[in-house]
């Protein structure tokens, strides 16, 4: 029997290469997307974490205790404290460091990186006595000597177009700084390596712009050898002030950092992982159906082995152990397949502004047991089911025939199955459309949910095959006998056609589910900025700790094309035992940029000690227009009494309360700055030009945004639009899975049809017609796993719209009709794409050597 295993994996190579092909891509698949999660997610530790290669021990300055100055303790890290750590025994060098963050514009004055935090290393180039730091060796250039000067990192010359001479334009956390390119370093941070860009200055500019003059915000050490980390830290402490320095160990810093960095990225780690798991389940779809077909074809070849004496045992071992070797070099080949898979997939997932963190690839142990587990396991759990049938048929009776049609109680078996399923996943669904919360609990049912109503439609597919293929072939029928003959032979096996399809409809409907979804939350968020932003543009800040020159409010005013300029001031209230976000707005020009639905009271009446609030607000406080209310702005714990002059409905734009921007400014976390300017244009003009002039207004400020109302809109669905790019990412592996298992199919069928299709040719079909039937077939097929998919998807968004009405008013369902109609356009080109080889075999059959064939 292990001879007739190794003859038979030999014996057919067509077949032999079909079912290595749907093998190992279903092995690329899946060892693809999961050394990509492994390296993205490294990538992302690496993005967020300091490197502590040689690194014994860092001293850092305490956090001052409460009511003393910040400044006390940030200012005990000097050159004095430097020399002392010098002469403590074990230390073997001292570096100081004055790190910080600064965001770049590039050569065409767009921000580099500019929304991701992790991305803009500052730092001072400290020279040891050689004159170089060792940490950022020189490529080009010299180091920045003064105020005037910066250095930058190969990898952010490329990718902000820099050369040497150049001014660059910056900021950290504050007004705009031009500075000349004077050199470009390389360096092993891992922040930097993972795609962030760094700027380097000398060190009396850095300790000006992140510590304070004199003094540095970190120092560490290395150590000689032989001495142990915590020892030398337990030495370093012994000379440091108690109350204001402390040191702690490398080793300590990176555990703690890891635990950091780990909760920090679990959320990008989660998407790869998804992407793994659906190629997971798609790619077996491809392995289970190419090997029940290769073992249904062989059963008159099983019959006969029987016949001749071998038993129903050694039967099963022998299409085992073929499936085995099959599994074991086809997983090799799809390892390999999967690396460069892995190696492509950033770049297909990053876009113009928002790339992923670099990195090298990550091979951990889970993608070669994932390889094998695939590549073998499904493969020889693929053939055992089939071929376990195949043994228990009498030989006389599979002699007669290679097809056995399905039992009636296991066609029973399955309805019951898949109607159970169907009902729980679709009440599960059903249960949620009321409940109009997005909490983390009826999400993870929603996801059930989904779960279950896929697998429900995967085990009723062969049962659903005959009725939606017989509706399809109305469109068929119109091609004539071929069409009638295509939709025939789509329906001689339900089983199969059904799982050839099942991986389409996954695709399908993963794609039209989350398609709706975003087209709905996109229009809710573009209906709700329509209702309650009167501007144009909103100019505002990349991150919480900086703010806007209020100079800049008059020069953005007198830019030509703009009506009004109104300046907001956010900070945070706290009123009736909770925090609310207050807006400080000037009553003159508000009601120009945002459209306020008062209820009661008017804004003009707004003062200091005078707010409105928005209608949630105040059915929670239990307030109404004159009602007063305890309340403190910022951080001072002085409470006084404020009177509520109106409510209006409630407004993102205008928060939780609106006050009096003077008051608000004075007592919020960045009393000489605002947050938002918002712009009306004349005319409610949005172009280029108009966008590049309040740039311009602002100084080119990489630290501030101006964005038109579209722009907001697709920054507030920059979530969904994340996972739609990796569901149509998803959808791209389930088209070409399902193109390789529909070729497998046909390229079968026919094979099996051989004497079938000689007699077609033999009483008067010609080869267009053999042509054109193939094809038709697998357009059917095609067709019935998109109209599956798109039901299972649009009934799941309908359902899983409810949450998101919960958390957004403005929330209604939308149909996207043209990624609709381009999924079921590609649909049919998959299916005739897929069938042109099959279809160009079947025709190229002679008809008398065809019906000769046994």
């Amino acid at each position: 029997m292990l001879r007739t295993a190794l003859r038979n994996v030999l014996a057919h190579k067509a077949r032999l290469v079909m079912t290595v092909l749907a093998v190992c891509l279903g092995v690329a698949f899946v060892c693809g997307t999961l050394v990509f999660a492994d390296s993205s997610a490294a990538a992302y530790r690496a993005a967020a974490s300091k490197n502590f290669a040689d690194i014994a021990v860092t001293v850092s300055p305490k956090d001052p205790p409460p009511g003393t100055a910040a400044n006390q303790s940030a200012g005990v890290l000097d050159d004095a404290l430097a020399r002392k750590l010098a002469d403590v025994p074990g230390v073997a060098a001292v570096r100081p460091s004055v790190d910080g963050s600064a965001v770049l514009n590039a050569a065409d004055g767009t921000p580099l990186r500019a929304d991701k935090a992790w991305a803009h290393l500052a730092a001072a180039y400290v020279p040891g006595k050689d004159g170089k730091d060792s940490r950022y060796p020189l490529v080009k250039g010299h180091a920045p000597r003064n105020g005037d000067e910066l250095a930058v990192d190969s990898g952010t010359a490329a990718a902000g177009h820099f050369r040497l001479g150049d001014m660059v334009t910056l900021a950290t956390d504050g007004p705009v700084m031009k500075k000349r390119l004077v050199g470009i370093v390389t360096t092993k941070e891992t922040r930097v390596t993972a795609g962030g860009t760094l700027a380097l200055f000398d060190k009396a500019t850095a300790q000006h712009l992140f510590a304070t003059p004199g003094h540095y915000t970190g120092i560490d050490l290395s150590a000689t050898p032989g001495t142990h980390q915590v020892e030398l830290a337990n030495r370093v402490t012994a000379v440091l002030p108690a109350d204001r320095a402390e040191a702690t160990s490398g080793s300590a810093q990176a555990a703690q950092q890891g635990i950091l960095v780990d909760t920090l990225t679990r959320g990008q780690a989660k998407l790869p992982m998804v992407f793994a798991g659906v190629s997971l389940f798609i790619g077996s779809f491809l392995i289970v159906n190419t090997f029940t077909m290769l073992v249904t074809r062989r059963t008159r070849e099983i019959a006969l082995l029987r016949a001749i004496g071998a038993t129903r045992r050694q039967v099963v071992r022998s299409v085992l152990l073929e499936a085995l070797l099959v599994g074991l070099a086809a997983s090799a080949a799809g390892f390999l397949l999967g690396l460069g898979i892995a190696s492509v997939l950033p770049d297909v997932l990053s876009t113009g502004t928002d790339t992923l963190p670099h990195g090298p690839l990550v091979i951990g142990p889970r993608s070669v047991v994932a390889a094998l587990g695939v590549g073998v396991g499904v493969t020889v759990l693929a053939a055992w089911l089939p071929s376990r049938r195949a043994a228990r048929v009498a030989p006389i009776e599979a002699m007669r025939t290679a097809e056995q049609p399905p039992s009636t109680t296991r066609s029973r078996v399955r309805a019951v199955v898949g109607l159970g399923l169907l009902a729980l996943g679709a009440g599960l669904l059903i249960s949620l459309t009321g409940a109009k919360d997005a909490s983390e609990e009826n999400l993870r049912s929603a996801m059930l949910g989904c779960a279950v109503l896929v697998v429900a439609m995967i085990v009723l597919a062969p049962l659903l095959a005959a009725p939606v293929i017989r509706l399809t072939g109305r469109l068929t029928g119109r091609f004539g006998i071929t069409g009638r003959l295509a939709q025939r032979n789509a329906l001689r096996d339900p089983r199969r056609t059904a799982a050839t399809a099942s991986a389409l409809m996954i695709s399908t409907a993963l794609v039209a589910g989350l398609a709706v979804i975003g087209d709905s939350t996109a229009q809710a968020l573009d209906r709700q900025a329509a209702a309650g932003l009167g501007a144009d543009y909103v100019i505002s800040t990349r991150t919480t700790t900086t703010g806007i020159d209020p100079a800049a409010v008059q020069r953005v005013a007198d830019t030509p094309g703009v009506r009004t300029a109104s300046a907001v001031t956010d900070a945070t209230l706290f009123i009736g035992g909770g925090v609310r976000t207050i807006s400080g707005v000037d009553p003159a020009t508000v009601k120009d940029v945002m459209k306020l639905d008062l209820t009661s009271g008017s804004l003009a009446d707004l003062g200091p000690g005078r707010i409105a609030v928005s209608t949630t607000t105040a059915r929670e406080q239990g307030l109404r227009t004159g009602s007063q209310a305890n309340a403190h702005i910022g951080l001072k714990q002085d409470f006084k009494k404020y009177t509520v002059v109106a409510v209006y409905k409630d407004n993102p734009i205008a928060h939780d309360v609106l006050g009096a921007r003077g008051e608000v400014q004075r007592n919020s976390f960045l009393p000489h700055s605002v947050q938002r300017i918002l712009v009306r244009t004349d005319g409610g003009a949005v172009s280029k030009t108009t966008e590049d002039r309040l740039r311009a207004a602002v100084g080119n400020n990489p630290l501030l945004k101006v964005q038109d109302r579209k722009q907001l809109v697709r920054e507030a669905a920059g979530t969904m639009a994340d996972l739609l790019t990796l569901m149509y990412g998803l959808l791209a592996i389930g088209v070409v899975i399902s193109s390789l298992g529909i070729v497998n199919t046909l390229a079968m069928s026919v094979a099996e049809r051989t004497r079938e299709i000689g007699v077609l040719r033999a009483i008067g079909m010609d080869r267009a017609g053999i042509r054109r039937m193939i094809r038709l077939e697998s357009v059917a097929i095609a067709a019935f796993g998109t109209l599956l998919g798109l039901a299972g998807g649009l009934f799941s968004a309908w359902a899983v719209g409810a949450l998101a009405n919960g958390a957004m008013e403005q929330y209604s369902l939308a149909l996207p009709w043209g990624t609709l109609l381009l999924v079921c356009l590609a649909s049919l080109a998959i299916g005739t794409v897929a069938a042109a080889v099959p279809a160009r075999r079947a025709a190229a059959l002679s008809p008398l050597e065809a019906v000769a064939e046994a």
